[in-house]
């Protein structure tokens, strides 16, 4: 199965330009918990991400109100992403190894078209288990990918110590 069969294709994104008051309003209102920050000239090439966590946090670090925190403080410039065109296992091997719930799937030049998420991936497993139809999401990749977000961050900073 492909990451285009499962992915989100209306994908709210806010720009470099914005604050976390906007992300936090997008994703309120569009009830999702992760929003991709294009660049600010329109060409819609991914240049980060950032997380309902990443909004709190900064929020707790910076004791300011969100409209006063651009986007660019608190999101991650490394995103980790996925094609279209990518198979199921190939994108929860890099939530599994990068440790997210979610990949913006980009195209060739690197805008974002649509957005994949651990859910879409344990929603389907679960309909071909309960449906009885041929299994192309495999109970097993999804238990080893919960697995690994679930691993608390604390022991990894330990054992890096």
């Amino acid at each position: 199965m492909k990451v285009s069969q499962l992915m989100t294709e209306e994908v709210m994104v806010c720009t470099e330009a914005d604050t976390l008051n906007r992300a936090a309003q997008l994703m309120w209102e569009f009830d999702c918990g992760c929003i991709p920050v294009v660049n600010v000239n329109g060409n819609g090439r991914l240049v980060g991400v950032v997380t309902d966590r990443d909004i709190a946090m900064a929020a707790y670090t910076q004791g300011k109100p969100l409209w006063g925190i651009p986007v660019t403080t608190a999101m991650a410039r490394k995103a980790i992403t996925c094609q279209a065109d990518n198979s199921i296992e190939e994108a929860e091997a890099l939530m599994r190894e990068n440790r997210v719930h979610r990949l913006p799937v980009v195209d060739d030049n690197a805008r974002v078209i649509g957005i994949i998420s651990l859910n879409d991936v344990v929603r389907e497993a679960q309909r071909e288990a309960s449906g009885g139809r041929r299994r192309e999401v495999t109970g097993e990749g999804v238990l080893l990918t919960l697995a690994a977000l679930c691993e608390p961050r604390s022991r990894e900073l330990a054992l890096a110590s």
